[in-house]
């Protein structure tokens, strides 16, 4: 029997696929496309909620690999105690460098410039110039320093900013300078005029960026959160907000979809966009490569890229 592979698209649209693979269409519907006892490869669908990732994960008891089409991992983690023991989990990393990257700058100039308040002043046909901070000249600090995160200062280069500094879990070294280790966080905070959030959403980084860590931040400074909303303690973000200390631009929140009535919504000096990083015309055509190549790499048994983790390791 061919192993069969679960994944979101139409298989017609995915050119170059190998041969020797059974191709099934499932984007979260509430009818499966065939037995998930007999999957091999489960792409998960992409944007839809944890409930809808894990539904099939504890009856697919034959899958080799999982393969999210986002960076990061939380929304399958609950499904990770339900699969046999050796299945690959693989994220997207570098599916989303671009797209991600490029909102990072939109919502810095957009927030930086005013551009907001712009939108709000043409619909009331009102002409509000004004001095306002630009990039060049300003310090960012990047915490989460991986694909993603390179790719924002690849993007921020032309900009003329003053100085980039670069988080990760643990220091290493980069053609570009030093990636710090997260425990300098509280040294580094300070002198950011920006601070971009990009790291995953782990039991280490939920409430990353709590009471402690705005405080830190330097007053005038603009938090862009383009992780998980889980990153940043709302309430403590929101305390700053109103007290007019600090900016934010988000596109990711806690809790998300952002309710109707919800505070943040009208907090000044915040920016939201709906968790839009990811989704756009360059994801289709970077996410089906890196499924080829996958694809290409199961069927020769050759090792598979962006694993994560195996499980029952």
């Amino acid at each position: 029997m061919t192993s069969e592979v679960w994944l979101p698209f139409d298989p017609a649209d995915i050119d170059g696929r190998p041969e020797g693979l059974t191709y099934r269409f499932w984007d979260g519907e509430q009818d499966f496309p065939a037995d998930p006892a007999n999957c091999a490869f489960y792409v998960v669908p992409y944007m839809k909620s944890s409930e809808i990732s894990v539904r099939p994960m504890a009856a697919m008891t034959s899958v080799q690999v999982v393969q999210t089409l986002s960076a990061g991992i939380d929304h399958v983690q609950p499904g990770l105690g339900l699969l046999p023991e050796g299945v690959q989990l693989c994220n997207a990393r570098g599916v989303h460098d671009a797209s991600t990257a490029e909102l990072t700058l939109t919502l810095i100039l957009s927030s930086l410039r005013g551009i907001p308040d712009f939108v709000r002043g043409q619909g009331r046909e009102e002409w509000r110039s004004g001095f306002r901070p630009a990039l060049a000249d300003q310090s960012v600090l990047i915490v989460g320093y991986g694909s993603v995160g390179a790719a924002i200062e690849d993007r921020l280069a032309p900009f003329e900013v003053a100085r980039v500094a670069r988080v990760a879990r643990s220091a290493r070294e980069t053609e570009r300078g030093p990636v710090h280790p997260i425990t300098a966080l509280p040294e580094l905070l300070p002198d950011a005029d920006v601070v971009v959030l990009i790291t995953p959403l782990t039991e280490q980084t939920r409430g990353l960026a709590g009471a402690d860590f705005l405080a830190r931040m330097k007053d005038g400074a603009l938090l862009v959160n383009v992780a998980r909303g889980g990153v940043v303690d709302t309430k403590a973000l929101l305390a700053e907000l109103e007290s007019g200390r600090i900016r934010a631009a988000l596109d990711v929140t806690d809790p998300e979809p952002l309710p109707k009535g919800h505070p943040l919504w009208h907090a000044p000096g915040v920016l939201i966009s709906p968790h839009v990083g990811g989704p756009t015309s360059a994801f289709f055509p970077r996410a089906k490569r890196l499924l080829v190549d996958q694809f290409h790499r199961f069927v020769n048994r050759e090792p598979m890229r962006n694993v994560v983790l195996t499980t029952g390791a």
